[in-house]
């Protein structure tokens, strides 16, 4: 409100003005999530992140995952994937693809395109144990990448909290509560709360910036 609005009001007034116009915020769904773990995976990684979700500067530490979407047409069912990449330092998504289909590309063509738009990025790189993460050639992209896996426990979705939470903000903010009829419609949607999350959406947990605004400090002060 003060930064875009220019109005300067605390949190207790907001709840009253809420309370009485009866604004009431979304309430999280459980999280039944879309990870397939591999029947037998090819190589799995020590949890080298130890939920230690802060990072000293950009491309240090990225998260990633993948989460699900459904629209309709009429009354059928479909569903679109979300592949993301969160950096712990700044919490801007670093790349992400949206497909048809949970499969090995969708997750290798996100972490290509973080590479392409980070060439000197040597990350630790987390995510679950879902079945394109413990493939031996994603193993071998990240190795070549100069990078280090590290994963998640089983049954232990806190372990990758951020990149968890950034899917409940999206949801809460964009997706509960809404029927989307077409797929343009709900990529649209995708697309441009990303762009928005990034550049637009304050968080306090980072002085009150975008995540693209403290990215971009460090790089003038670096």
């Amino acid at each position: 409100m003060e930064r875009y609005h220019g109005i300067n009001v605390n949190d207790k007034r907001v709840l009253r003005i809420c309370r009485k116009l009866n604004i009431k915020s979304t309430i999280k769904h459980s999280n039944n999530g879309c990870t397939r773990q591999a029947v037998n995976p090819q190589y799995i990684a020590e949890n080298i992140l130890n939920r230690e979700f802060t990072a000293d500067a950009p491309n240090k530490k990225w998260l990633t995952d993948v989460t699900e979407f459904h629209y309709y047409i009429g009354i059928e069912k479909h569903k679109v994937y979300l592949s993301a990449i969160l950096d712990l330092y700044d919490r801007r998504i670093v790349s992400y693809v949206i497909r048809d289909n949970n499969n090995n590309a969708l997750v290798f063509d996100t972490l290509d395109t973080a590479v392409k738009e980070n060439p000197d990025a040597c990350p630790l790189f987390h995510s679950d144990r879902g079945f394109q993460y413990t493939n031996r050639a994603f193993h071998a992209k990240l190795e070549a990448a100069g990078m280090t896996q590290s994963m998640s426990r089983i049954a232990k979705c806190i372990d990758n909290g951020p990149m968890e939470g950034f899917w409940g903000i999206l949801k809460r903010e964009r997706y509960y509560g809404k029927r989307f009829t077409s797929r343009d419609s709900i990529v649209e949607m995708i697309e441009k709360y990303i762009e928005y999350y990034n550049n637009r959406r304050l968080q306090r947990n980072l002085g009150v910036l975008t995540p693209m605004e403290k990215h971009e400090m460090y790089l003038k002060v670096a």
